[in-house]
């Protein structure tokens, strides 16, 4: 149960931090494929096109997720994010009765296929993902009347990015 909300470490933590508290850490030492919500995005958009020109991919399963090496711990994520955003603090979860949650300690994606077949691939290092996204939850936590200017501003970035960097 809970809210919807809760257990997600990036929003969790940009709460906790834009109320001045400590963030909690349930899992420090997992490592998970960190992405920007633009780069998924940008992969359905252009499974959206290859469908329309090869019936042959209709039903096929991709994985739009980020390089290798983007695959950071939950520590590393947050000691990235507190370049970004001021008087970060954490600490990590203590568990009553000493067993925590069961959660794998490594998580990745195959995101081959949608190379070789969609010619698709993640634009965003790991330091540019979460600068963008720390930047964002800023500037909702300042302004969320503004976060519309932020968002096409980002999505702007994100292109100028993907077409410096995927030009064949």
């Amino acid at each position: 149960g809970g809210d919807w909300a809760e257990d997600r470490i990036i929003p969790d933590c940009v709460r906790a931090w834009s109320n001045g508290e400590e963030a909690t850490l349930r899992n420090p030492r997992a490592t998970r494929p960190w992405q920007h919500v633009l780069e998924p995005l940008s992969g359905y958009l252009n499974l959206a096109i290859c469908l329309s020109r090869n019936i042959h991919l209709q039903g096929e399963p991709f994985n739009f997720g980020p390089r290798a090496e983007q695959n950071h711990t939950v520590l590393e994520l947050v000691q990235e994010m507190s370049k970004y955003w001021d008087k970060v603090k954490w600490k990590e979860k203590s568990n009553i009765d000493g067993n925590p949650p069961y959660e794998s300690g490594l998580l990745k994606l195959n995101c081959d296929k949608a190379l070789q077949n969609l010619q698709w691939q993640a634009v965003l290092n790991f330091e540019e993902t979460v600068k963008l996204t720390t930047e964002w939850y800023q500037s909702f936590y300042k302004d969320p009347k503004n976060i519309y200017d932020c968002t096409i501003s980002q999505i702007n970035e994100y292109n100028r990015l993907a077409n410096l960097r995927l030009k064949s």
